[in-house]
This record gives C-alpha cells, structure tokens and sequence, in this order.
C-alpha cells in the first residue's frame, strides 16, 4: 500500500496541475448545464434535450468524485508545502468543502425518490446555496490566478522617473515584484556603493504603482457581486423567508376576476397552520393572465352532460378543504399546503362518465401544456381542481385562478391554469412524458398506487 502510494505521488506537482484542469472543465459544464436546466427561457427551447441535459449534469457530476479522490491521495504531501501558506489552506479548505458538498448534495437529488421529499428539498437548498457563494468564489480564483495575470512583464505600470526631465535618465517600467531591482538600476555607474549605502546622488527608491494584476482582481471582484448579488439577494428572500413570496405574488398578481373566491371557514385560518416551504416558479410558456371575459372552464368529451361555467358560476360550486404537500420533481417540498376547492370525483359524478372513457385529459389555459390519468386513478379522494390555497386566491404564478391538485403524485401532473377537463378513450402521453419524465409520477409511499397509463 506505502509503495502504491508511492508511486501515485511521484511527479505529484504536475498531477496537482493535471486535477485543476480537469476539474476547472467539470465546473464549467456544470455550471452552464445547472444554469440552462433552471432557465426558464430554456425549458421550451430545449424540449427532450432537456432530459439528456439533465443526465449529462448527472454523469459529469458523478466524474468529479474522481479528481476529488485523486486529490485526496496526493493531500498529505501538497499539506506540507503549504504548512507556511495559510491562505492556500483555506483555499484549499474551500474548493473541497465546495466539490464534496456539490457531490454529496447532488446525489440525494439524483436519487430523490429514494431520498424522499424532505432529505432531497434540504439537499437542493444546500446544492443552491453552494452554487450562489462557490461559483462566483472559483470564477474569481480562476481568474486571478491565469498565466496571463502572472506574467509581470504583462502586468506592469510605467511610472515616470524620479529624475525625469534630465537627458540621462529614461522612463522606468515598475511592478510589484521588480521594484526594489527598479530603484538599484536607478544607480549611476560612478556612485555604485557598498550594499545598504545610499548615494546622495542616487533617486528615491519608487513606490510600487496599483498593478495590473491587482485591478483586474478588483474589477472581477465587483463585476461578480454587481451581476450575480441582486438575484443572490432575491433568492436568499425566496427560500430563507426574508419576505413572504406568495403574498408577493398576489400582490402582482395579473389576473382580474371577479368576484374573488371567499374562503371557507377552514381556509381562514388554514387548518393546515399555513405552508411551510416555498414554491419555486417554473413554466414552459410565459405566464398566462385572466379576466372575467376570457375566462372559462369546461368539462367533455366522453361524458353524459357536458358542463360549462364562467367565473361568476364556478366561485359559487360548493368546494372542500384539504391539507396536503406539495412535491416537485425537481426535488424541492412544500408542507402542509391548506387548498380549498370542487373534488375531481365531483365534477366526474356531475357531468355523467361513458363506459368507454379510458382517460382523463387536463388542459392548461397557456394553450400549451397537457396531462392525463387513468380513469382509475381519477377515483381518489383527494384530487381537487383548487381556487384557493391557505385561504388566500391562487396567483398566476401558482396556477391561478384555477390549479388541478394530484397530491400523491409529483407536481408535472398538477396542470397549472387549468380550465378544460376532457374525458377520452385512449391514454395520453403527457407534455413532460413526452421529453423524457416518468409516467410513473407516484410519490415513494403513495397509499394508493392505481396502475399508470399503460
């Protein structure tokens, strides 16, 4: 084993550079990969791209567990070099904290169903958390320390001489590191002295000009915290509850219906004691916005009594409340959601199911996104198309006016902005399941698993 190591240490200064690179090149696609998977303005774009996108971050983050290992290997000797450098052992300290906790974090989110909502939602809180203070810190350390920077001769400042305005003595060229070398060659060859000895005649030893190099790691240090610190700021308001985003929502909320949805006494106050998380907001068409005039919801296809209300007409259908959490596939939770709202099974009942329906088909009022499920699985208790959530409307951003809640199922199948039900005799693949999502959408340890579409 001492020999193994042995061997694997030797040459370690060129394998230490070796890691960096191929590291720095799995940071970079990470990084581009994590951030076009979050877009918003990516998701139509890429369609099922985005699902080998997704498996590509998957695979390179796995592959950083390699140069992370390797590092390890060689640790012990790159520690003793740096026994007299503390600042390069906190670096050091910082980049691993950094990989080990994108490593460690990413998995659980690789692995959220066997994870569970509450391990993968803290997971993905961390692997943000992370990416807001790491990424800005390693494009920083990157860039400060390329060759270009290093290179005095590119770095340096010509300062003006001392003695300038005499015919003998030309400009100098001064860097942080030449300087002292500046000031001796300032030194005329007549009254060169013994070393420490001043010449009356010699110049004032120049002082060091603001460096190249120096500039530029201010410039990237403030580019970063101008670019990246208002969404840092804005993010840290969403999920470390520095303002309350769905009443934020509301507040800009681009629906105008009327008369709005009074809540029932067990909305007001939510019997679930209000949501405990925070929604993340994803779409693949722009947020849709409704009025009273373009408003409408129905429900056909393969029934006996096909139904349509305007909004003055369906805010009067009797509704039910329900405690539920809410679960994206993505990873992250909301607990304890109090959503009020007409029972799936009630509006099915209502308008008379053929024999021959197969499926149920929901229709988003983006024009855009669609789902289904088995009439089967149309049978459980606690799917409701909900008007309101913790006693407040739904905002556009959620959903709103009107959202389909499947809570034993992941979010893909809760259609936001929902306004037509369609009852059909085949199975429908939904707009997620065609770009490469499970269609089986059951929570781990849903009580009631209907067999999926087939």
């Amino acid at each position: 084993m001492k020999q193994w190591l042995k061997n694997i240490r030797k040459g370690y200064g060129k394998k230490l550079l070796s890691i960096h690179t191929w590291n720095a090149w799995i940071v970079v696609i990470l990084a581009i990969s994590g951030l076009m998977l979050v877009g918003g303005f990516w998701r139509e774009i890429l369609g099922i791209g985005r699902v080998w996108l997704k498996w590509l971050h998957i695979v390179v983050g796995l592959a950083m567990l390699v140069p992370v290992v390797y590092y390890l290997l060689l640790a012990s000797k790159h520690w003793k070099q740096l026994r007299n450098r503390p600042w390069q052992k906190v670096n050091t300290i910082i980049v691993l904290a950094l990989l080990v906790g994108w490593l460690i974090s990413g998995i659980v989110l690789w692995q959220f169903k066997l994870a569970g909502p509450r391990w993968s939602n803290a997971a993905l809180l961390i692997h943000d958390l992370l990416t807001w203070v790491g990424l800005p810190y390693i494009i920083y350390h990157s860039i400060t320390r390329t060759k270009w920077l290093k290179d005095s001769s590119r770095r340096a400042v010509k300062a003006p001489s001392p003695m300038e305005g005499t015919s003998h003595t030309p400009d100098i060229v001064v860097t942080g590191e030449n300087a002292t070398a500046a000031a001796t060659a300032l030194s005329s060859p007549g009254t060169e002295r013994a070393s420490g000895e001043k010449s009356p005649d010699q110049p004032e030893k120049p002082q060091p000009v603001y460096t190249r190099r120096a500039f530029i790691r201010s410039a990237v240090g403030v580019g970063l915290a101008v670019t990246l610190g208002p969404t840092f700021v804005s993010w840290v308001g969403r999920n470390l509850s520095i303002d309350n985003s769905i009443d934020s929502m509301l507040e800009n909320d681009p629906n105008r219906l009327n008369p709005l949805p009074q809540p029932a006494a067990a909305s007001s106050p939510p019997i679930g004691g209000g949501a405990e998380g925070h929604f993340r907001v994803y779409t693949v068409t722009p947020i849709p916005s409704f009025s009273n005039e373009n408003w409408s919801f129905r429900i056909d296809g393969l029934v006996e009594r096909a139904q349509v209300w305007n909004w003055e007409q369906f805010v009067k259908l009797a509704r039910t409340v329900q405690v539920s959490d809410f679960h994206c596939v993505t990873g992250w939770s909301v607990y304890k959601n109090t959503w009020e709202g007409i029972s799936l099974k009630q509006l099915l009942t209502q308008a008379g199911v053929k024999p021959e329906a197969h499926s149920v088909k929901f229709y988003s009022g983006d024009g855009v996104y669609t789902d289904a499920i088995t009439m089967d699985q149309a049978q459980m208790d606690d799917i409701m198309v909900a008007v309101m959530h913790d006693g407040k409307p739904i905002p556009a951003d959620l959903g709103g006016p009107v959202r389909l809640v499947i809570p034993q199922m992941y979010a893909y199948k809760s259609v936001k902005w929902l306004n037509r039900i369609e009852l059909i005799d085949s199975e429908h693949i939904g707009y997620w399941e065609e770009r490469g999502y499970d269609k089986d959408a059951w929570l781990t340890g849903a009580s009631q698993r209907i067999p999926n579409i087939s």
